[in-house]
């Protein structure tokens, strides 16, 4: 198995990856363009560095929930947990399990919202549960 890098790693590179493109922009707008012939005046270019500077941050928004993810080492291991449905199960449906949220049957029987359920088995995504018996674990 890899070994998982802080999500730390993920910050740093961010700022460093900005601070090279920022400057790839400047260098682009200063010396490049004008061999074209199209002058951008200082005001335009500072527009365009705070514009890239507000995207590259959204984008960190956007990744670093992924990249700090943890992930999860054996999806049988769901097998036994309690859940609660969320969506009437008619024969699917979705429930809550361990604070997420799982596409369910329960092999043709009808539970509706609310209901707690056991976990008995996954396959792929999909998860099998039987209506929870009162009193019991």
């Amino acid at each position: 198995m890899f070994k998982q890098k802080s999500p730390r790693w993920h910050t740093i590179y961010s700022i460093i990856s900005t601070i090279v493109e920022e400057a790839a922009i400047v260098v682009f707008v200063l010396w490049v363009l004008p061999l074209f012939g199209i002058d951008v005046p200082l005001w335009g270019l500072m527009t365009i560095l705070v514009g890239f500077a507000i995207y590259s941050y959204i984008m960190y928004l956007v990744g670093h929930p992924t990249i700090s993810y943890k992930e999860v080492g054996a999806p049988e291991s769901i097998i036994g947990s309690e859940g609660v449905i969320e969506s009437e199960l008619k024969p699917e449906g979705y429930i809550k399990v361990r604070g997420e949220l799982w596409k369910a049957s329960a092999g043709g029987e009808r539970l509706g919202k609310g209901e707690e359920v056991v976990v008995t088995g996954i396959e792929g995504l999909k998860l099998s549960v039987k209506r929870k018996i009162a009193g019991k674990s």
